[in-house]
Formats: C-alpha cells, structure tokens, sequence
C-alpha cells in the first residue's frame, strides 16, 4: 500500500482483509506512512492523513500520535483544515490530556471568527470535551456569543453554556440573564437550546429556580403556540408540532412548579389543553402526554386535573406497545398511594396485564396489583392473584405469595377467608414461600379455636393429596399432632365429615417420614405430631413406640437426638407423657416475634428457632441451652425462664414437687449440667438510608478473637432482593465471613438478614471495619458504604 493511499483504498484494503493478523499488518503499515509525513513540514495532505488516523482510531488502534497534529491543524487558517483538526480534537483530545490546554487560545480567536462556521466548529469542541479551566476562561465568550444576531451561533452557544454549568456550578449566573432573553426568539432551535438551558440552571441553584419562576406564563404562552398553531412542514413529526420542543418546556414547567402553588395555578388550563388535544394514537403523541402527565403528577395541580392525568396512564395500559404499558404502571405505581381511588377506576385493565408475555410488565402489574388490594375488594382482587401465582413464572412465585400473605393479613375479612387463602398458596407455591410464613400460620390456627375441626380436615386431605410442598407438609403435621383427636372424631360442621381412622392417620405420617422430598425440618414436624397422638389414641400406642425408636438411630442427628427424648418419655417418664404433650395453649398476638400472621421484626434466626421447636419441643438450639430447653419444657429449671409459647406441650396443672423432681431426674440423665443462660450481646446501629437500618452487636471469644454480627431490616414498602454484605478490616486483622441468612429483606421490616464476621486481631491494633452493603429494589441496584470505628461494648477487651 503505498502513502499517498486514498481513505476509501485504505477502508477497502481493510475490510477485504481475511484475518486480524493480516489487518493489523495494514493498518500498521499506513500508520507508519502517516507518521512519515506527519514530520514533513510542507505537508499538503494533512487533513486527508488525519481523516485516515480517526479512521483507525473507530477501529480501536492507537492513534495518540495525531493528538499533535489535530493541534496544529486547528491553528490553520484553512477552514478544511480546521474542520478535521476540531474532528479530530473531539475524538483524539478530552480534558485530561495536556494538549487540550494547547487548543484554548485558538478555540478564543475562532469564536470571534467572522465565519460562522467557524465559530461553531469551535463551540461544539469546547462543548464536547472543555475542560473547567477552559470553561473559566472561554465562559465570557460565551456570554457575547448568546446575545449574538445569527441564531445558528445563538443556538449553539447555549449548548456550550450548558457544558459549562455542568463543568463549572458557579458560571451559572453569567448566562442567567441571557438564557431568560432567549425565549423571545422565534427560531425553534434557540427556543430548544434555551430551554435546556435554564433547565439546568434551575436544577442546580435554588436562587436561580426562584428567578426563572416569572418566565412561567411566557413558556405557557410559547406552548400554547405550539398546540394549536397548524401544519408547518418544518417542525411537523407524525401530526405533532415540534414535538421536541414541547417534551423540554412541559419537564422544565415541571421543575417550576414543583412545591409552588402559583406557578402550578399559572400552568393547569394549559397542561389540561394539551392533555385533551394532543393525538394518542401515535408514538409522538404519548411522549408529549406521558412528559404532560409527569408534570400534572408532580406540582401542585387540581384534583381534576390529576384524575385526568390517571385516566391518560389507564388509556395507556390498553396501548399494544409493551413499552407504553409499562412506564404507566411505573407512574401509576408512583401515585398509587396519594391518588388511591383514581387509579382504582383502571383495575380490571392492570389485572389484565398480569397476563401479559412481557417478564417486565407481568412484574410491574404485580407490584401494582398488590397495592391496589383493599378491604372493598379483597375477595375479587385475591382471586385473581391466586389464579396468577398458580401460572407465574418461578422468578415472580415469591414475590407473589409474599404480597398475598401480606394482603391477606390485613384485609382478611374473616379468619376462615384468611386460613384457607395463606392453605391456597402453600398447595400452589409452598417451596417459594418465607420461612417465617409457617409459624406465622401455625399462631393464626391456634388462635382461630373454632376452626380447628376444619382447617385440620382440610390440612389431612391436602397431605394425602401432596407432600412435595414442604410448608405445607409442615402445618399438616403440626396441626395433626395437635388436633388429632377432632380429625379422628369425625365429625365436623365446616366441612364434609371424613371418617379416618387412626392407622390412616399414622400411614399419612409415616409417608413423611420415609419420603426422600421431606426435609430434616419436615421430618421433625411428622416424628413430633406421631408423638403427640400417643396421648390422643388409645389402640396404636405401641406402634407409635416403635416408630419412635426407629429414628433413635437416624443418621440425621437432631431427629436422632429427639427420637431419643421421646423414648425416654416413653419409659422413664411414661407417667408424664400426656401432661407434656398436652394440646397448646392459644398464643398471644403480642408475643415475642410475631404478630397474627406478620412478624414484629424479630430477627430471622430468632423466628426459626420457634419453628422448629413447634416441630419437636426437645430440639437443642445449641449445647449451651439444652438444659434450658429441657427445663422449660417441664417447668423446672431453677432460673426463671420466659415460657415459649411455641414450644409445644407445656405442663402448667403438674404438681410442683413432680416438676421438681422430674427436673432433677433430667439434670441426672444429661450429666449434671447446670443452665448458662446468656446474655444477649448489645447492639449499636451503623447504618440507617432509604429505610434500610444496619445494627451490630459483639461478642469477645477470646483474647484476640471476636464475632461481630451484622443484622439489616428493610422499613420501605418493596421488598429488597439480591441483599450482600462485604467488609474489610486493617491488614493485620484476619477477617472471616460466615454464610448470611439469606439476600433478600422484605418490606415493613417482616424478617432481617444477619451476617456474621469473625475477627481475630492478634496485634490489638486499633480495630476499624468498613462495610459496604449493595442490594435491588424496584428494579434499581443501588450500593452505599459505611466505616465502622467503635465496637460495642468492647472498650474493656482492647481491640
């Protein structure tokens, strides 16, 4: 190839090369033409080189070496030369690199250039890439320039001054005043530039807003112009005139009336004209109504006016184009809770849209749906979102259930409604379910002591039919246990009577048991509610027995362990048996941890463990307690303990001198271990932004080593997925993070993710951490980090 190659030759000459290596060989084969002749100083060809360099700039080669000549070629007095050299300024040059302050002195004398073109190569470099300095100093230039006579100059300029405001906050009062002379100009294009303009000025300094809050009634005027003036063949998209122009005044109109009621006043008749006369069936029209829809949402507009601007949102969801649907059910989601009755009006179109193939507009109809289930329509809106969560996606069966449950616990209008809903789900999506759901229904069912007979017909036949759901399973065998006795009675005045019998009672539980789906948590459930039905039936106690013994050797050790604790009830406390495994007592609604069907906030790991306690009294939560647990099972520990009341079988009518010796005769069999109860560690909060709260307790293992355990809730109204945690510590400290309870928090603080960090810190050097916590919420990622200085309650300990 020789030098003097033309750009379209070399263009061919690369594209027709068959491999990259082959490519790179002619590229660098012209560039080192180009380098040649950049030397020479009678150089006729420059721009024609330089044009050749951004060329393989485009294509992702090295061109640095152009930077020079792009400087030199901007000093020329040739305008074809000047064009490229600015071209190449732009691509080549940013406000990094010295030689961008090489470039000032030309950019000044080209601004006062007495060819207008000239002039603009020179304003849309220092729009692209002027540094601050160069804004500072090239600013008053600028100024001269807006007030200009030639609108080609007066439109570029004020989107220079907008690179400057950006640049440089302060520059901001310059161009105020001519920014603000600005919309008297016809020309469309000064009008759009100038509306940028002030637009960003009132966005940066308050002052300003209030200043630019007089020009509203001149914008009303030159946006009435707009709607009603005829066809003009210049600015005429689809029907729409300068439908550009229109979108930038109505956002920044917006700015201006945001908190001001005045200027909301001075706007209303016209955001309403351009509501009712601007054409929807086109793509240009939405744009100009969903821009005029924002602004009515946003300032202090009639209450007329905002169910207008509804009713627009709801002509949109009938819109075909996915797009349109979804950025209304984002604004009717925004407004759902200040204008709740108007966006009522449209439910039946945004339950259609739960249909929708659209992941994206299936998911915002959701979030939508949800918030618009009230006490009036609780039955029709609850039926259409169990038909939802029994066809959803896998992604959207969380969320979904999660939002029932929440729906259901406020609005149930009775606790039958309410039981046989949160029963629906768990059939439907009981493996996507919290963990906190099965507690919560097992406290909603023993308050509900008329409904008994029935919820624990209904759970026996949804367990023969299903054990794959294993919340499901959970209750069914909870309320087995406890209710047995109705279920064998047989009679039933809620529901149609079934006659069991008590093998097939037993049958049913042995399947639990023995099925590969059930859980370690799920086969606890199934061997406490075969416990509690030796007390409930007369004729299969043996079988019971035997069953219990099996799983004295299972190779699971917590059913181990409480195969072992049964059997020991049933032969050296064979007499205390039916006091131990007694029906339990109605819980309160206050009680620690939960509330009727919604957890007070509680951490997730301390709602866990009343799960599985329900699931088998005599679990251990940990070597310490077992003693406590044991006790407070049989009302003997000599430290008072707070009774659970989810711990199943409590004895309040035993005599107190069995209890007492019962618990001696426990403290024998387990070796003499005394109780330890614990102090709970205390706890400091870190972190408090966007309703998500961060507190941190401690707690000293040894003389370098300690656990600190970092525990988040979530106040907001959305739930919040994809929730970590990561932290750093000084070099010298080791640092060890264990697995979180789980990534996602959900709204109104229901359950809290804890993650624990342990620290060893040899060389007791003045420990510090810093915490940075990342998470999704409404389809937005967000990230924050916070230093943690002070350790709670280790002053003492010197780390």
């Amino acid at each position: 190839m020789s030098p003097s190659v033309p750009l379209q030759e070399m263009i061919r000459a690369i594209r027709s090369a068959r491999t990259q290596c082959e490519e790179r060989g002619v590229i660098q084969r012209e560039c080192a033409a180009i380098r040649a002749q950049f030397r020479q100083s009678d150089n006729g060809g420059r721009s024609h080189n330089l044009a050749k360099l951004l060329y393989v700039h485009m294509l992702g080669y090295p061109a640095h070496f152009g930077q020079m000549e792009c400087v030199r070629m901007i000093a020329s007095p040739r305008y074809s030369e000047k064009r490229v050299g600015y071209l190449g300024a732009m691509m080549l040059l940013d406000e990094k690199q010295d030689a961008s302050l090489l470039i000032t002195n030309s950019i000044k004398n080209d601004l006062s250039h007495s060819n207008q073109y000239v002039q603009s190569l020179a304003l849309c470099t220092l729009a692209c890439m002027g540094s601050a300095e160069m804004c500072r100093d090239l600013a008053p230039e600028i100024d001269r320039l807006l007030r200009a006579s030639n609108s080609y100059i007066k439109k570029k300029a004020a989107l220079c001054a907008v690179h400057i405001v950006r640049k440089v906050h302060d520059l901001g009062e310059l161009f105020a005043p001519a920014a603000r002379s600005l919309l008297t100009e016809k020309n469309h294009g000064v009008l759009h530039s100038a509306v940028v303009l002030i637009t960003e000025l009132c966005e940066r300094n308050p002052e300003t807003l209030e200043r630019f809050r007089k020009t509203v009634p001149d914008l009303v005027q030159i946006m009435k112009g707009l709607v009603i003036s005829g066809y003009s063949p210049e600015h005429d998209v689809a029907g729409i005139s300068d439908p550009f122009l229109q979108v930038r005044i109505l956002r920044l109109l917006r700015i201006l009336g945001r908190n001001n009621e005045a200027a909301s006043d001075a706007m209303n008749d016209l955001l309403a004209q351009v509501a009712t006369n601007t054409d929807s069936t086109k793509t240009v029209g939405n744009a100009v109504l969903y821009e005029t829809v924002l602004t009515v949402l946003d300032i202090k507009s009639e209450s007329g006016l905002r169910v207008l601007a509804v009713n627009i949102l709801g002509r949109f969801l009938l819109n075909n184009d996915r797009n349109i649907r979804y950025i209304a059910m984002i604004s009717l989601q925004k407004i759902v809770g200040t204008d709740h009755n108007a966006v009522q009006r449209h439910r039946g179109t945004i339950v259609d849209c739960l249909k929708d193939q659209d992941a994206s507009v299936k998911r915002r109809a959701l979030d939508l749906s949800l918030a618009l289930v009230s006490a009036s329509n609780i039955r029709s809106m609850m039926k259409e979102l169990l038909l939802f969560l029994s066809s959803c996606p896998l992604e959207l069966r969380s969320q979904a259930a999660s939002g029932i449950f929440n729906a259901a616990e406020r609005y149930a209008p009775s606790q039958r409604w309410h039981i046989d809903t949160i029963l629906h789900v768990l059939t439907t999506a009981g493996g996507d379910v919290r963990d906190e759901t099965v507690p919560n229904l097992i406290q909603l069912i023993t308050n509900a002591s008329e409904l008994h007979c029935y919820t624990v017909h209904k759970l026996y036949r949804a367990l023969l039919t299903d054990i794959s759901q294993q919340s499901l399973v959970q209750v069914a065998c909870w309320c087995i246990g406890e209710y047995g006795d109705l279920l064998l009675r047989g009679e039933c005045q809620e529901t149609e009577a079934v006659q069991v019998s008590e093998d097939d009672v037993l049958d049913a539980l042995e399947t639990v048991l023995q099925s590969h789906m059930s859980s370690p948590a799920t086969r606890g459930f199934a061997l406490t509610a075969t416990m509690k039905l030796s007390t409930r039936i007369t004729d299969n106690v043996d079988r019971i027995r035997s069953i219990v013994s099996i799983y004295g050797s299972c190779i699971d050790v917590e059913l181990q362990q409480r195969a072992v604790e049964y059997n020991a009830l049933f032969k050296k406390y064979d007499h205390m048996r039916a006091a131990v495994l007694e029906r339990m007592p109605v819980i309160e609604k206050n009680s620690p941890g939960h509330t009727n069907g919604e957890s007070t906030g509680e951490p997730v790991k301390d709602i866990q463990p009343a799960k599985v306690k329900q699931g088998g009294p005599l679990l251990p939560q940990q070597p310490a307690n077992q003693v406590c647990d044991l006790l407070d099972l049989l009302g003997g520990s000599e430290e008072p303990l707070q009774p659970s009341p989810a711990v199943a079988g409590t004895a309040p009518g035993l005599p107190a001198n069995t209890i007492s010796q019962a618990g001696g005769d426990l403290l024998d069999l387990l070796g003499g271990l005394e109780p330890a109860p614990l102090a709970p560690a205390p706890a400091m909060p870190v972190y408090e932004k966007d309703g998500v709260t961060l507190t941190l307790s401690c707690e000293k293992q040894s003389d370098s080593g300690l656990t600190v355990t970092l525990t988040a809730s979530n106040s907001t109204d959305s739930d919040i997925s994809s929730f970590t945690l990561q932290a750093a510590v000084p070099k010298s400290v080791q640092l060890h993070m264990k697995a979180p309870s789980g990534d996602s928090l959900p709204a109104r603080g229901a359950a809290k993710v804890t993650q624990m960090v342990v620290l060893n810190n040899p060389n007791k050097v003045n420990l510090k951490m810093r915490v940075r916590i990342s998470y999704n919420s409404q389809g937005s990622a967000f990230q924050d980090t916070v230093q943690i200085d002070s350790f709670p309650g280790l002053s003492a300990a010197g780390h």
